[in-house]
């Protein structure tokens, strides 16, 4: 009875949960980042090393998410006045700034509506989960990592600028795409096309799989 099944958590290519929680900022919700990207992310708690490296990263690449029209939001089930010594302690320790809000999510409402909390690692703790939404609301990317391993803030700006220029130039991004590299065509619908793809002026291998410069 597979029907009766209701997916757990936000899925991808739909509007993303909407939320409207107390930050280091103020007061944000979605509909604040109506118009640009946002990368919403999740660490399991404060002061904790692991949770300290990411948040180094995203404050080192945040002047390039800025570039690309995309803001950055942070969360954890810690109180705010946590996040507040957190990031004064990141500064007076590391010599780094955080910018970017974070979310004091004690009543667990936002990790909930994202599925931000995995039984099988934590009851109480959000895990390691990236969040990318487009302009419109609407999730395009997410990615978790456990507890005890640190995600890679490089290829969450990979995925993004990804993304954006596959939405601009209407094409695919192979395995590992950079800027500079070939994109993916869309592959024909039928069989007239599939058969004309070859006199196409694109580098093609097969009828299926033919690639561009942008």
């Amino acid at each position: 009875m597979t029907d009766n099944i209701q997916p757990i958590g936000p899925r991808l290519n739909e509007p993303a949960p909407a939320f409207d929680a107390p930050t280091t900022h103020g007061q944000k919700t979605l509909e604040d980042y109506r118009g640009k990207w946002l990368v919403l992310f999740s660490h399991p708690a404060d002061f904790t090393p692991v949770c300290t490296t990411e948040f180094i990263a995203f404050a080192k690449k945040q002047d390039e998410f800025n570039a690309m029209n995309t803001k950055l939001l942070g969360l954890s089930i810690d109180s705010h006045y946590s996040h507040i010594a957190w990031i004064l302690n990141i500064k007076d320790k590391f010599g780094v700034e955080i910018k970017f809000p974070i979310i004091a999510d004690l009543s667990m409402a936002v990790a909930q509506a994202y599925g931000m909390i995995q039984p099988g690692a934590s009851d109480t703790a959000a895990v390691r989960a990236t969040f990318i939404i487009d302009p419109e609301g609407v999730l395009r990317a997410m990615v978790y990592y456990p507890m005890n391993a640190g995600r890679s803030v490089d290829e969450i700006h990979r995925l993004l600028l990804a993304l954006q220029t596959a939405d601009e130039n209407h094409c695919a991004m192979p395995e590992n795409w950079k800027p500079g590299d070939e994109v993916i065509v869309p592959t024909p619908k039928t069989p007239q096309e599939a058969a004309a793809r070859a006199s196409e002026g694109y580098n093609t291998v097969d009828w299926y799989f033919s690639t561009r410069a942008l």
